[in-house]
């Protein structure tokens, strides 16, 4: 793997991937999202390897995402390596999904964009104290992907909408309650958890150390979240949170509309037919459609531009309200792709996952 940018570990019964990019956050790159497929697939049939874990070197987090600025780069040259990037990081979110052991994955510290998709999907999701989670796309011009849509379609009433348009961080207590994660653990015991898994079966060592989490501000505030996210149209969605009359709303508001119209428009629209899927790889496949076409987006490069390249955090929006979104071109972005589909499908023993929405 080139500069190590993933571990692969063994240590008793534990096949361990750690993200080995502390510099860049753990940004993924292409080529870890092959090794980590590739050590997958050789665990999958290893009878010595019960469990898998995945976690993130340094102190900084899990992985803060793609590496976008590689992204950007490519997008202004023609896009074709984001494709093959694309591709393969769906299979493996939807591997993650569907693998036949445990995978615990260590959401501790910041977990954004891809490193939602390689933790979220899987059997045991530990968040601690010190966990900042987040889906930022919209404010660079871009949709949540890597079975986001999929994830925060099926939170409890409308925590996930309103995680996807605003982008921002949420705790792991929110992540709890959203349903990102299954156990909060005190970040200090990590390392004795660690260990045990190379002895011990993962739910047992798992559930040992799992706390009752901290109240969850995001659920404390459905009482407004549930009502203003409702109508099925962005620009409506801002008139409500303007009006509620709570801070928090109305911080929303202003920070919604600060991101890419577009791109916020695209993902209301995700989202709700993430809400119809009948699986994750469904979802997958609509989100690789998005993703090809926002690839082309001005508000793309823009977005990546201002904050991930001159930094200067003024994006030029095309266009600049959501008044100017164009209807035909939200719903141009799910058309079929022809012989470019992704074409992933769920497996045909497993139970369908369309669920009810949170109440």
């Amino acid at each position: 793997m080139e500069h190590n940018d993933v571990l692969v570990e063994r240590t008793g019964q534990l096949g361990h991937l750690v993200l080995n990019r502390p510099a860049a956050m753990n940004a993924l790159n292409h080529g870890m999202v092959v090794a980590i497929a590739a050590a997958l697939d050789e665990w999958e049939n290893d009878p010595a390897v019960s469990t898998v874990l995945i976690s993130g070197a340094g102190e900084r987090g899990l992985c803060a995402g793609g590496d976008i600025v590689s992204i950007y780069h490519d997008a202004r040259s023609g896009g074709d390596s984001s494709e093959t990037f694309w591709r393969h990081e769906y299979h493996l979110n939807a591997r993650i999904k569907r693998y036949p052991k445990p995978i615990v994955t260590l959401m501790d510290g910041v977990v954004l964009g891809g490193g939602v998709g390689i933790s979220a999907h899987a059997s045991h999701r530990i968040v601690t104290e010190r966990s900042r989670i987040g889906m930022p796309e919209t404010g660079i011009g871009f949709v949540p992907d890597v079975g986001g849509t999929w994830l925060l379609a099926h939170t409890p009433g409308e925590l996930g909408v309103h995680a996807a348009l605003t982008g921002a961080m949420f705790s792991g207590a929110d992540a709890i309650a959203m349903g990102l994660a299954s156990h909060y653990v005190d970040s200090a015991v990590l390392p004795t958890l660690v260990a045990e898994l190379a002895q011990r079966e993962a739910s047992a060592v798992v559930g040992r150390y799992g706390q009752v989490p901290p109240e969850s501000a995001l659920a404390r505030a459905r009482w407004w979240i549930d009502e203003a996210y409702a109508p099925d149209d962005a620009g409506t969605i801002l008139e409500r949170l303007a009006s509620m009359g709570d801070p928090a709303a109305s911080a929303a508001a202003e920070t919604i509309a600060g991101k890419s119209p577009t791109a916020v428009a695209v993902t209301l629209a995700a989202l709700r037919r993430a809400r119809l899927a009948g699986s994750l790889e469904e979802a997958l496949n609509q989100e690789f459609r998005v993703s090809l076409r926002a690839l082309r987006w001005p508000d793309f490069a823009e977005g990546i531009r201002a904050q991930l390249v001159d930094k200067d955090r003024n994006p030029a929006w095309q266009p600049a309200t959501l008044s100017e979104v164009d209807n035909a071109v939200v719903e141009g972005t799910f058309a079929d792709l022809g012989a470019l589909e992704l074409g992933l499908s769920a497996p045909l023993d497993t139970a369908p996952e369309k669920t009810a929405k949170g109440s």
